[in-house]
Parts: C-alpha cells; structure tokens; sequence
C-alpha cells in the first residue's frame, strides 16, 4: 500500500493491515544527502521481529561492509500494525513489496538485496519471483536462510508447530505454543501456496544457507529451493547450526555479508 500521508503515526510505510515498523542501518559516517550505497532488506520469521537475532546483528555487519539495510516487522509481527492471527503469507509479500518501494524511492540507495530467515526466507524468494514476473527492477541479489517452505506441508497435514487441525476446515484460529494465533485464511491459503514456482522467476543470484541441526525447518526445503534455481544458487550447508542461529551465527553473517559485496560489486 506504499508510503503513509505525512504526519501517519509514527509509520512511514504501511501494508495491507497498517502501519510498519522498520528500522534503517546505514554505514558509518554515510551521508545520505551526498553518498550512494546498496541496501539490503531483511525479513524475519514467522512469530519473530525485526530485533530479534540474527536481524540486528546482520544488520551491524552489512554496515560495516558499507552496506545500508532495512529491517523490519511484518504486520501483526513486533511494533507493526495489524493482528497476527489476520498475517497470511499474501499480506507478507505485500508488506516486504511496499518496503521494496520505498528502498527504491531512497535516493541513496544504488542496488538491493533481499535476505529471508525462515518464514521470510519464504517471502524474500515469493517477492523477487514476484518482481520478475512484474517486469520491475528485481533484486541485485537474495539470501534465504533456512527458508520455511515446509509451512505449506504443515498445514496441508493439519498439524503447525504444536497445534493440530482440520486442514480442510480448520478453526477461526489456532494457538501455537499457548499465545501465538493463526488465522483460518492463513491455514488455508497456505495450503494452495506455488512457492517455488513463484520464486522460480527471479533469475539473479542465490545463496541458500541452512543448519544442519535445524529441527523446525527441514533441510529438503533448501534443496528444493537449490532445485528450483538451478545453477543460479548455491547452497551452504551449516555444520551444527539450528533454526534460532545460536551456534554458528559469525558464519552465518560472514557467507551473508560475503555474498552481498559479490553481487553489488
């Protein structure tokens, strides 16, 4: 739904369900009114933010790289707007598309990158396949991080998380671990999700990075996505690293960071 009016709240992008909350990193010393520099988006996962790891840290990293990043919150997720049991992957990428807009009416900003952890992993590949198809300017290059395809698997099987179903008439909500609500549309629309035929329209460069003690999002998911991509991607698999990015996350930014210097060169 691109830029608020001025004076919106303390918002300057909005989505579908409102207001989103965001936060710019730019290099040390940057002067946005006279340097130029490339920018990364970074998407977070389903039930996390923009703060919590490894958003943060990478953020940090890419701006010592001399590289700017927007993070931010999906809608229903963190300080955005929006209820999470209404978040639906279709109103992530819109989300992540209205960032995408407002990165490129920055007049600072050179290239972008996408980087997705998880469920965002999942909307940074949908939303460059999404840009492609559009005929639009399309990311410089994307980074997914153990992205969660296996979200449509879960919810065609009725059982997410710790919540169980019925995937063919699933509840107004269901409670994951006591507190986090998803919606009914979300249960079902997930389900009928081409993930990676979406996806599979972006045609720059991919680095697929995946722990491999993830016990949430399955290794297959990064193969298929490497599968999807050709020989456009590689994937990199993470010796002993889990979901949450606690054992191996200096790798984790250097292979991130490392990639986004190639592809803006």
């Amino acid at each position: 739904m691109g830029l608020l009016p001025a004076g919106a709240r303390e918002y300057t992008v909005s989505g579908p369900e409102g207001g989103l909350a965001m936060k710019v990193a730019l290099p040390e010393g940057f002067n946005p009114e006279t340097d130029r520099c490339p920018m990364v988006l970074l998407m977070h996962g389903i039930f996390s933010s923009k703060d919590y790891n490894p958003m943060p840290f990478l953020a940090k990293a890419l701006a010592k790289a001399g590289i700017a990043s927007i993070r931010f919150d999906f809608d229903g997720h963190g300080k955005s707007q929006g209820r999470m049991q209404d978040m639906t992957i279709e109103k992530e990428i819109a989300d992540a598309l209205a960032i995408w807009e407002y990165a490129e009416s920055l007049p600072y900003v050179t290239q972008i990158g996408l980087f997705g952890h998880s469920q965002g992993g999942v909307i940074a590949s949908m939303t460059a396949g999404r840009l492609a198809a559009a005929g639009r300017h399309v990311p410089a290059g994307v980074v997914l991080l153990a992205p969660g395809s296996v979200i449509k698997q879960a919810c065609q099987g009725g059982k997410f998380f710790n919540a169980r179903f019925d995937p063919a008439d699933p509840p107004a909500f269901i409670r994951c671990w006591g507190t986090m609500k998803l919606g009914r549309e979300y249960l079902l629309t997930t389900q009928q999700l081409d993930i990676y035929g979406t996806a599979a329209a972006y045609q720059g460069p991919v680095l697929l990075l995946h722990g491999t003690k993830d016990s949430i999002v399955p290794m297959w998911c990064s193969e298929q996505y490497l599968e999807t991509y050709g020989d456009r991607a590689i994937l990199v698999k993470v010796d002993g690293e889990n979901h949450l990015i606690t054992r191996r996350k200096k790798e984790i930014l250097s292979r991130t960071v490392a990639f986004f210097q190639q592809v803006f060169d």
